[in-house]
C-alpha cells in the first residue's frame, strides 16, 4: 500500500491547566516536539483565546504539527502529519506527552493517501489538470 504520510491524532488528559493556558509554553512544546521529532520547524503562528485556551500551529518541512488547549477541561489535541523518511511523529508525540504532564492519552495514527498508486512517479506522467 502506497502512503504519502501518517497522521496522528493525540489527545492529552489531564494536564495541569496553567500549562495549557501559557502561550508560551505551548509554543516551546511544538518547537521541542518537532526538534525531537526529527522534523524541521519552518514557521510557527500562534493565538491566545480569551478567557483562556491556546492554539499553535508549526509548519514543518514534513508538514504541520499543531496543538489547541482547552484549560477548563485539562485537555490539548494534538495533530501531527509528516511525510518523508527522516521524520519520527512517534517520538514527537511521545515529547508532548512528557511536556505537558498527561496522566492519560490516547494516539490515533492513520496512513495518508493509502489509494494512491504504488509508483506514484509513473502515475503522475498522465496527470491531466482540470
Amino acid at each position: 500500500m502506497a502512503t504519502v504520510g501518517t497522521h496522528y491524532i493525540l489527545e492529552l488528559y489531564d494536564c495541569p491547566s496553567d500549562l495549557l493556558n501559557d502561550a508560551a509554553f505551548v509554543q516551546q512544546a511544538v518547537h521541542h516536539a518537532s526538534r525531537h521529532g526529527l522534523s524541521t520547524l519552518l514557521n510557527q503562528v500562534s493565538h491566545k483565546f480569551e478567557p483562556y485556551g491556546v492554539t499553535v500551529v508549526g509548519l514543518l518541512a514534513e508538514s504541520h504539527l499543531s496543538v489547541h488547549t482547552w484549560p477548563e477541561h485539562n485537555y490539548a489535541a494534538a495533530d501531527i502529519f509528516t511525510c518523508g523518511p527522516t521524520a519520527d511523529p512517534d517520538r514527537a508525540c511521545q515529547c508532548l506527552v512528557r511536556q505537558f504532564r498527561a496522566r492519560r492519552h490516547s494516539l490515533t495514527r492513520i496512513a495518508r493517501g493509502s489509494e494512491l498508486p504504488a509508483n506514484r512517479h509513473t502515475a503522475e506522467v498522465g496527470l491531466t489538470v482540470g
